[in-house]
């Protein structure tokens, strides 16, 4: 291929011609090699896969508080009295709260007492001596608000009565209003599963946890007495019998060293704070009045965990100055 090439006054010239174009080599192995790990080390853009991106929560409850919601009440949490003719379980109004604080957290829920009315008051007579003194009556509606992840806070009301009976007047609507309000609170939260009680409404308790039992190959095991020649240093039958375990936990037997420690730190309290416990001890667990002292009533698990709530109800100090009052 030739080219011309012009002249100063547009005549084509003689033409020469074009330089030839290198020829294209292919590209030898190292290339090609370099070429590969270099498209290996920089991989093309994807897309994030699903499992990759921020999950998020759907509104609700979590699934934690599902669960502790649908779980069986634990049966250690229960408490019976004598209603009438008849025992009743209950769960005690600090133990609710707890449940509350634990499953929707501390500032997760609240409660408003809606409406608050004393409905009786008259004189009767009180205890065995038969005391002049005043029975009051009250009844409250308590509205308990719980937020919920995502959504609508869920809105919960229950009614509730009190009964109040002392010989001083402000003491029995005192009793009578406090009683009121936490029945009613229990009732609002009751509707939110067995944690807080549902379960008790079940007469057959089928949703009550059942308290560990050993295993009966295991217990048969450990009772029964290795094969022997020598006869027993000890005859069985001047061993005393096993105590069989209770069926309320509540009503197990404590300690010594346990009971020593709980009347030293009652003794300890401030004289107002034990004069209040000790009125406190003996309406909750009816003792009688010509009873002197409290301090043998305190003997079985469910006085030391009524105890241990008192004293953080009330912010009593773990140590005190000494006092000389008793129980």
């Amino acid at each position: 291929m030739t080219v011309a090439a012009p002249s100063a006054n547009g005549v084509s010239t003689t033409s020469r011609p074009a330089p030839p174009r290198p020829a294209q080599r292919p590209p030898s192995a190292l290339e090609l090699i370099r070429s590969s790990d270099r498209s290996e080390a920089i991989p093309p853009s994807a897309p994030e896969p699903a499992s990759a991106a921020v999950s998020v929560q759907p509104p609700g409850f979590s699934p934690e508080q599902l669960a502790a919601l649908s779980a069986p009440l634990d049966r250690a949490k229960v408490r019976q009295r004598e209603q009438g003719r008849s025992r009743v379980s209950y769960l005690e109004g600090w133990q609710v709260i707890a449940e509350a604080n634990r499953i929707f957290g501390f500032d997760g829920w609240q409660r408003q007492t809606i409406v608050i009315r004393c409905v009786a008051q008259a004189e009767r007579l009180i205890g065995r001596e038969q005391k002049p003194g005043w029975g009051v009556t009250y009844i409250a509606r308590v509205r308990v608000t719980v937020a919920v992840h995502g959504g609508t806070p869920l809105i919960r009301e229950g009614s509730g009565a009190g009964h109040g009976i002392d010989v001083d007047l402000g003491q029995a609507h005192e009793s009578a209003l406090k009683e009121a309000e936490t029945d009613a609170m229990k009732r609002a939260l009751m509707t939110f599963g067995n944690p807080f009680g549902l379960a008790l409404y079940d007469k057959q308790q089928r949703e009550v946890s059942s308290p560990e039992a050993r295993p009966l190959q295991s217990a048969a095991a450990t009772s029964r007495p290795a094969p022997s020649a020598q006869p027993p240093l000890r005859s069985t039958a001047a061993l005393p019998p096993a105590a069989a375990a209770p069926a309320d936990p509540g009503l197990a037997e404590l300690d010594p060293s346990t009971i020593r420690q709980l009347h030293t730190t009652l003794r300890s309290l401030p004289a107002p704070l034990l004069a209040g416990f000790t009125k406190a001890f003996r309406k909750r667990f009816q003792v009688p009045e010509e009873a002197p002292s409290i301090a043998d009533r305190i003997c079985q698990r469910q006085h030391h965990d009524w105890i241990e709530a008192f004293l953080v109800q009330h912010q009593a100090p773990a140590s005190n100055q000494p006092g000389t009052q008793q129980a």
